[in-house]
């Protein structure tokens, strides 16, 4: 029976088949800072001959001040054993004591901070970088405190390297890198940073201006009739300047707010936002711009970078993830760089800190553009925001004349409807976005329809209700909810669902017929000509036996609170300390339904929280195949994995095991391990994920060491023998002639 469903679209992006076309949009040389130039996380870089370097986990960094009183939560005072060694200033000349004694400490530090990005975009990273040894480390692409952010395990050598890095559908705008060496003791060496965005070729995008140069809005529907006198160049006065920035009904016919801290004082001796103030071009008589005299801030903390504010509003609400074009022309009376946020239909009512990025005022003039996919506000459930806000005083807190004029929106004209790409992942077919075939209505079968694989025969395809950017339609994508149900069969019509990076396969490559009941929230499939379908396989089992000889970690956080009068510092242990990871033989995608099975037992009993991974170390979820208790007792193991939406477009392939959930060594063995897609038909899978023999699909890290293969031992039926095959810290395959430390059957050893 069909189900009702309502239609919604969430934006979101997949990698397409088309060759990537790397743009450059952002670069930092460290040469040109003195000190460390961003927000410091409890660790802070020094500068030697203009290279960043991280001196590695032997060392901590605190103010003088935390050092002799603790932070916040009372943390960081200098504990006994503990000495400084030097100090360094930032570049926003801030004195930080370097401090031995107690390490090694989990560090992690700033590289890159307010990266232009797009919403489920991708990017590649090139930064110019060594190391005094080779060393793994895990670096994150963020967004928002409150959002896992995309991570890739990158490995540093120990000349100076370009080294590249990628990440896959990045959700979130003006995004930052974070490093994160940890317990490494090496030292890390940055000499300079590029990122680079996938700006594949598309057909030209068409942007409709809702506010011209002259003041006249172009948009004639009925529903924005208000908006046609909307003003954006300053020439003609308010008609209602009386219009209170908290009144929703008329608010958004004042395109220009401002506050300045002791002007329109209310009634809780605040400052509300009032229309902007239309004044004179200092430079140009003839001119006239929106002005915010910004008077000196006072306020103490963060806060008084808002003490002064402006506000560009919109003649209309955004959602997340729309193509907005922003433009205005900008100075101020002295230079000083200010920063943004978006705020609700109110000025002042916030919505996120993902606003425009930096933006820095200069005594002249300049002209600022930008494409923005307009961000996404968790906590609310409205979601959308109306205004961009600069924060006047984030970086100065003096009285500072701030100037706009010509301001201006823009939005991405779409087709909107049902549209389906497709493309054959054997043959090379590629996804054709632009050219996403259009579903037509059926009065017979009440459905739309649609045909594809006419001029080749397609196993995949995406579904989406928007067309005209490929951002846009990979984002808008509707996805069965049930993919075992995706069969050449007229009367299987799965549920369907919005969802994240939404590749539909096909269980052979064919020329298909697909409907979709958007009444009932249900498609169909069939397959008119083509392969036939591939039948189920036999459940393979992979018999290895795998030993990680799990090291004592420190202790956690939680476990050794800091204790200034006993002299003990907080501790710095982790979970993730010593790791298993079962790597399937392809990327998976969001929603695969998947099964694990393996036997396992320990020598102590200990629990293993589980994640999802991409490649090992490369964290994505914290979610996978839940907790694994082990017992000094052999158990077997069977659980239901569906790959997490959270890893849509990040190259899910494995299953992270956190081995040091208990502080003491441990010896954790698994054996006879299946993984493989769920099948309604017992003892069969659509598709084995890992080899029937070998140790390709298993991987290891123990305490203070890097992510190598498993130390195993191979078994047949027959008997068992030890691998000695032997692996140096990079996880190559080595000589038994080879000479340092090694890595054979799971443990280190020295070789001279």
């Amino acid at each position: 029976m069909k189900k009702l469903f309502t239609l919604i679209a969430f934006l979101t992006m997949f990698m397409g088949a088309k060759a990537a076309n790397w743009v450059e949009v952002y670069s930092i040389d460290y040469s040109t800072n003195t000190g460390f130039p961003f927000y410091v996380m409890g660790y802070v870089p020094e500068w030697v001959d203009g290279v960043m370097t991280d001196y590695g986990a032997d060392f901590r960094y605190a103010t003088q001040d935390v050092l002799d009183n603790g932070d916040s939560n009372g943390n960081g005072k200098l504990a006994e054993g503990e000495s400084s060694v030097g100090s360094t200033m930032t570049q926003g000349q801030v004195e930080y004591q370097k401090v031995t004694g107690a390490g090694p400490y989990w560090h992690q530090y700033f590289i890159a901070d307010g990266i232009p990005t797009a919403n489920m975009s991708s990017y590649k990273v090139v930064a110019m970088v060594k190391a005094s040894e080779a060393v793994n480390i895990n670096i994150n692409m963020g967004w928002s405190w409150s959002e896992d952010p995309a991570s890739a395990t990158v490995s540093i050598g120990t000349d100076w390297t370009e080294v590249e890095w990628e990440y896959n559908a990045v959700n979130g705008t003006s995004c930052n890198l974070v490093a994160q060496p940890g317990t490494a003791t090496a030292t890390i060496e940055w000499k300079s940073l590029k990122v680079y965005e996938d700006q594949r070729q598309s057909r030209p995008t068409v942007w409709q201006q809702w506010l011209t140069k002259d003041g006249k809005s172009q948009v004639i529907e009925t529903t924005f009739d208000k908006v046609a006198g909307y003003m954006g160049n300053a020439e003609t006065p308010w008609e209602d300047a009386t219009v209170r920035f908290d009144d929703q009904e008329k608010n958004y016919l004042i395109c220009a707010w401002s506050k300045e801290k002791g002007n329109n004082m209310n009634e809780n001796q605040g400052w509300d936002p009032f229309p902007a103030n239309i004044e004179v071009d200092p430079t140009d008589p003839n001119n006239h711009v929106f002005v915010c005299h910004g008077q000196p801030a006072t306020t103490e903390g963060d806060a008084s970078a808002w003490d002064n504010q402006f506000w560009i509003e919109s003649p209309k609400q955004w959602k997340a993830g729309e193509q907005v074009k922003i433009k205005f022309r900008y100075r101020a009376s002295k230079t000083v760089t200010t920063q943004t946020q978006i705020h609700h239909q109110n000025p002042s009512d916030y919505m996120t800190w993902q606003g425009l990025g930096d933006v820095t005022f200069t005594e002249e003039w300049q002209d600022y553009e930008k494409v923005y996919s307009w961000p996404s506000d968790g906590a609310r459930t409205d979601d959308t925001g109306w205004s961009v806000a600069f924060n006047l005083n984030a970086n100065d807190k003096e009285a500072i004349d701030f100037y706009f004029d010509d301001l201006s929106w823009e939005s991405m004209v779409l087709d909107e409807g049902l549209f389906v790409a497709s493309a054959n992942t054997k043959d090379g077919i590629e996804y054709d976005f632009d050219n996403a075939i259009e579903f037509v209505y059926d009065e017979g079968e009440q459905a739309y329809k649609a045909i594809v694989g006419e001029s080749g025969w397609v196993n995949e395809v995406m579904i989406s209700t928007i067309r005209g950017n490929d951002a846009s339609f990979k984002g808008a994508t509707l996805k069965p909810e049930n993919a075992s149900l995706v069969t050449s069969d007229p009367d299987n019509w799965p549920n369907y669902a919005p969802a994240s990076n939404a590749k539909i396969k096909l269980n052979a490559a064919g020329k298909w017929q697909i409907m979709v009941d958007t009444s009932g929230g249900q498609m169909n499939f069939v397959m008119l000509e083509g392969e036939q379908p591939s039948e189920p396989v036999d459940i393979i089992t992979n018999p290895i036996v795998i030993t990680v000889n799990a090291l004592e970690r420190q202790p956690t956080a939680a476990e050794q609170p800091a204790d200034e009068a006993a002299g003990i510092a907080e501790g710095t242990g982790q979970p993730w300390d010593n790791q298993f990871f079962i790597v399937a033989n392809r990327v998976l995608d969001a929603g695969e339904e998947t099964v694990v099975e393996f036997d396992y037992v320990a020598t102590k009993e200990a629990n293993a929280s589980t994640q999802t991974h991409a490649q090992p170390g490369s964290y994505i979820h914290n979610a996978a195949i839940g907790n694994v208790n082990f017992t000094t007792e052999e158990q077997h193991f069977q659980a239901d994995y569906k790959i997490p939406e959270e890893a849509a477009g990040k190259d899910a392939q494995s299953i992270a095991f956190n081995l040091a959930e208990i502080k003491e060594a441990n010896d954790y063995t698994l054996k006879n391990f299946k993984w493989y897609l769920k099948c309604d038909v017992e003892g069969k899978t659509p598709e084995n994920l890992i080899n029937a023999t070998g140790d390709d699909n298993f991987k290891s890290k123990v305490v203070g060491g890097d992510i190598v293969p498993a130390g195993i031992e191979t078994v047949t039926t027959e008997n068992k023998k030890v691998s000695n095959v032997t692996y140096n810290l990079a996880g190559q395959r080595v000589s038994k002639e080879y000479k340092g430390i090694v890595i054979r059957n799971g443990k280190k050893a020295v070789v001279k």
